[in-house]
Order: C-alpha cells, then sequence, then structure tokens
C-alpha cells in the first residue's frame, strides 16, 4: 500500500504516542507542540504534515500558513523605506505562504517512525515536501518555504531543494554552549581574560536584584507583556508577535518542563527569561527588558550567567541561547549552528521577482557571525 498524506490541524490529531515516537527526545515536544496551539501566536494557521501507510506514521513536519512581509529580515534604514511601502501598498509586500516548520520552534522537526531505516528517509521526505506543495497550492499558497532547516539534517534537505529548484538563503543560527564544568568558575575560566574581568565587573550591578524561578505568572502577566512587547519594539528583526497570554498560556500547558526567571529591583520587574527545561538542554525562548534599566543592570550578561549557574548545578550539559546577540555569545563560548530557509514560488516569474528581493533581504548582509557561517552573499 502506497504511502498517504494529511494535513492535520492539530498535533491532537496525531497522538502523543505517535508523535513522540517520531520525535524521540526532542526537547520541544507534543507538549510543547500543543501549548502553542493553545497560547498562539495570531495569524498563523497550524498544520501538520503526516505521511502514512497502514501501520500509522512515516514521517512528519509541523507547518503553518500566513501572510508573509517580504521585507521581515529588512534591517537598517532599508527597513524603514519598506515599512513606509507597505503601509501604502500592502498587496505587494505580502504572499501567502506555506512553510514546513514552526513560527516558534527552533527549526524544522523531522521525525520518522523507528521502524523506517535511514537510507529510506530522504526518500519519505521527498515524497511528503511533494504532496504538501500541492496540497498547499489547491489551498491557495503561491509561496512554500521550509523554515529554519538545522544543520544536522542538511543531508535530507540538500537534495530535495536541489530535485525540486529550491532558493536557498540562510536563517538564524542555533546558538548553544556546552557545559561540561563541576562550576561556573571552571566555566568561566575557559574565557578570554578580558571577557572574565567584564563578567565579573558587572556582576557586581546584580547585588540588589532579586531573581525568581516561576512555573506561574498570574499576578504579573500584565508586567511580562510589556517588557515582551519594548524588547519588540527595539528588535528589527521579529517574524511572529506573541498574544498577551502566551507566557501564562505556555506555563499552563507545560507544566515543569518550561519556566519563566523574573528580575526585580526592589518591587520593579524590569526583565524576564522564558525558557524550556529538559535534563539535556536549556533552551532560553524569550527575553524581555525594560530597556530604561536594563543597561544599568547589565542585564543580558547576568541573566546569562543566571542560566549558566542553573545548568551547572542541574548537571544540564547544553544551554542553546536562541537567535540573536551573535557577537555576545561567541564571545561568551557559543558555537552557532547555521539553519537553512528554502523557498519556492508556484509562479515562475514570481519566483524570479523573488529570487532578486532575497539578494537584498537576506540576513547574512546584516549581521557578520550569519555571514561567516553562510559564506560571501550571492
Amino acid at each position: 500500500m502506497s504511502a498517504r498524506l494529511t494535513l492535520h490541524p492539530s498535533v491532537d490529531a496525531i497522538g502523543r504516542e505517535a508523535w513522540e515516537l517520531c520525535f524521540a527526545g526532542e526537547p520541544e515536544n507534543f507538549d510543547f507542540y500543543r501549548a502553542c496551539e493553545a497560547a498562539g501566536p495570531p495569524g498563523f494557521t497550524w498544520f501538520y504534515a503526516v505521511l502514512s501507510d497502514a501501520s500509522g506514521p512515516l514521517a512528519i513536519v509541523p507547518a503553518f500558513g500566513t501572510r508573509y512581509r517580504l521585507d521581515t529580515t529588512l534591517q537598517g534604514p532599508l527597513r524603514k523605506i519598506s515599512d513606509r511601502l507597505h503601509r501604502i501598498v500592502p498587496f505587494l509586500m505580502e504572499l501567502n505562504l506555506f512553510a514546513l516548520g514552526s513560527p516558534v520552534a527552533e527549526i524544522c522537526h523531522v521525525g520518522f517512525a523507528p521502524s523506517v531505516p535511514a537510507g529510506r528517509r530522504p526518500a519519505l521526505l521527498q515524497e511528503l515536501v511533494t504532496l504538501t506543495r500541492a496540497e498547499a497550492a489547491q489551498r491557495g499558497y503561491g509561496l512554500f518555504a521550509v523554515k529554519d532547516a538545522a544543520e544536522k539534517d542538511r543531508g535530507l534537505w540538500e537534495p530535495i531543494a536541489e530535485s525540486s529548484g529550491f532558493a536557498l538563503l540562510p536563517g538564524l543560527p542555533t546558538a548553544s554552549l556546552d557545559l561540561p564544568y563541576a562550576s561556573v568558575d571552571a566555566y568561566l575560566a575557559t574565557l578570554g581574560r578580558n571577557m572574565r574581568k567584564d563578567l565579573r565587573r558587572k556582576a557586581k550591578a546584580f547585588a540588589d536584584v532579586r531573581v525568581e524561578r516561576r512555573r506561574n505568572i498570574d499576578d504579573v502577566a500584565n508586567e511580562v507583556y510589556a517588557l515582551y512587547c519594548q524588547t519588540v519594539e527595539n528588535s528589527e528583526l521579529q517574524f511572529e508577535h506573541l498574544p498577551r497570554d502566551y507566557f501564562p498560556s505556555m506555563l499552563r500547558h507545560l507544566g515543569e518542563g518550561a519556566a519563566i526567571i523574573l528580575y526585580f529591583h526592589g518591587e520593579r520587574l524590569f526583565g524576564f527569561n522564558f525558557v524550556i527545561e529538559t535534563p539535556e538542554r536549556l533552551i532560553d525562548k524569550y527575553i524581555g527588558m525594560d530597556y530604561a534599566v536594563a543597561r544599568d543592570f547589565n542585564f543580558y550578561f547576568n541573566s546569562w550567567m543566571v542560566n549558566v549557574a542553573w545548568c551547572i548545578e542541574n548537571g544540564v550539559p547544553v544551554y542553546q541561547s536562541g537567535q540573536a546577540f551573535y557577537g555576545p555569545k561567541l564571545r561568551l563560548g557559543c558555537r552557532l549552528s547555521p539553519n537553512g530557509q528554502y523557498f519556492r514560488h508556484r509562479n515562475a516569474l514570481v519566483n524570479k521577482v523573488l529570487l532578486q528581493v532575497a539578494r537584498v533581504v537576506r540576513l547574512d548582509r546584516f549581521d557578520p557571525a550569519i555571514a561567516d557561517l553562510a559564506g560571501e552573499p550571492a
């Protein structure tokens, strides 16, 4: 019996057992995707592309649909120009996008049933992509993409991209810090002398800061959301905008799998980190801060050290620190793993135009760390 494709609207339609067989050990797990569906963000339609036979799912890839702004990755003075253009003629700046991946996950997760041998997996993923592209086109999506294809899956995606005519752009890399250390001092000893000295100096600003690790923030949800919005407003690069109830909802649904670290000076909440906790990895998903005082407290570097200390104290070997601020992260000992963005529009003329637009908006034009990973822009 040949495999068939189903686009499910919810991870619940797949079921926990089938999902976890295909994604064993993945930190962003069944509960994570279920929580994201319940929490938001708005403007996205959730899909789960499942290739199955009579025995059950063979391959699973999360997906989503949205209206995509072509200038999403544009930064600097050109972004101000494109924002004005979008206000005047939004229909020229947006396309219906169907993407494999997730607006809120770290990478495009690709899962296979344990019974599927490694040699068969590329062909199954090719079949899933081909059938999903056809289904997306029938649903009115012109632009098809793969968001944040991980370096570890490059061998799966490259043959598909070549045979299907996908263009490749560098995405935001994943920054990870390995922590095989018995103490924070042992970690600090691996850094450069100037960085060690700088971190110790910055730590003095945190002397009067109260740190709370929470799994419920109902009493400060408005303040947390205000800090998140302030951080988004100060960032040129934002794919999604989370709703007010996102963080409380994620905490309720993920239980012991997530936490928010809150930072107070006196009674004033001035910063937070939202993290996913697993025995193997701490994923720092979101950061929010009050820019009026965050610099006074050296918040970014001191919150970094709070997370590093927690990992070492709890025997968590990897701190995954999100997709931004790559220069400081490299100096703090991180390694960067490249992620790729594949795309193709079903209209050949529009696709040619998009290839030219991509030369302007590609991320390695704006961040030297991404450029170093990707090589020179095309």
